[in-house]
C-alpha cells in the first residue's frame, strides 16, 4: 500500500480565521495599551496622581493597614479591671460599713467564744479594728468602756460630788423652763 502525505487543507465544516487586519487599523485611536503599573515606588505614584488631580496633595496615607501601637509586652498590672468608684462615703458611713460587715461580726464572735483564728483572719481583724478605731477618733466619738476606769482613777470625791450638783442644778433649770 502506498503511503499518502497528510495535507493541512480543511473542509468546509472548520472553523475559519479572521482576515488579516492591517497594522495601523490594529492601534486603537493613538492611545497605547497599558501593560501594568508605572515603574516607581509607592511614594512617586501618589506624587504622579497628585498632579493629575489638579496638584492637590493626597492626604490619605498610600500604606494600608491599622496604625495603631501594638504594645510589646503585657502588662499585668492593666489587665486588672478596676470597679468603678462611686461617691465618697463620709466617716459615719465607712464606720457603719464596717461595723456591719458579716466577716468582721463571725471573727469577733468566735474570738468571744475562745476560738483560735489563723494569721491571715487575725491580721485582717486588727486592720479592720484599727480603722474602726481612727474612724471613731475622727469622729470624736468614744468608747465609755475605755473612759471609765481613766474616769475612775482621776475622779477624788470631791471631783464627783461637784458633777452631781452641776447635773442637779441642770435638771432643776430644765423644770422650771416647763
Amino acid at each position: 500500500m502506498s503511503r499518502s502525505k497528510k495535507t493541512r487543507k480543511s473542509n468546509e465544516n472548520a472553523p475559519k480565521l479572521a482576515p488579516r487586519t492591517k497594522k495601523k487599523d490594529r492601534v486603537l485611536s493613538g492611545k497605547k495599551q497599558v501593560a501594568g503599573n508605572k515603574a516607581g515606588s509607592r511614594h512617586n505614584a501618589s506624587m504622579i496622581e497628585s498632579q493629575a488631580n489638579g496638584g492637590k496633595a493626597k492626604s490619605a496615607d498610600p500604606r494600608h493597614g491599622s496604625k495603631k501601637p501594638v504594645q510589646l509586652h503585657i502588662n499585668t498590672e492593666a489587665k486588672v479591671e478596676k470597679k468603678p468608684k462611686g461617691p465618697k462615703l463620709t466617716d459615719e458611713q465607712k464606720l457603719l460599713k464596717l461595723e456591719e460587715d458579716p466577716r468582721l461580726n463571725n471573727l469577733l464572735d468566735m474570738l468571744e467564744e475562745g476560738k483560735n483564728l489563723n494569721h491571715e483572719d487575725q491580721k485582717w481583724l486588727d486592720k479592720q479594728l484599727n480603722q474602726i478605731e481612727a474612724l471613731m477618733e475622727r469622729l470624736g466619738i468614744t468608747d465609755e468602756e475605755d473612759d471609765e476606769p481613766q474616769n475612775r482613777k482621776a475622779a477624788s470625791d470631791d471631783d464627783l460630788f461637784d458633777k452631781f450638783e452641776s447635773g442637779a442644778d441642770l435638771l432643776k433649770d430644765y423644770f422650771d423652763k416647763d
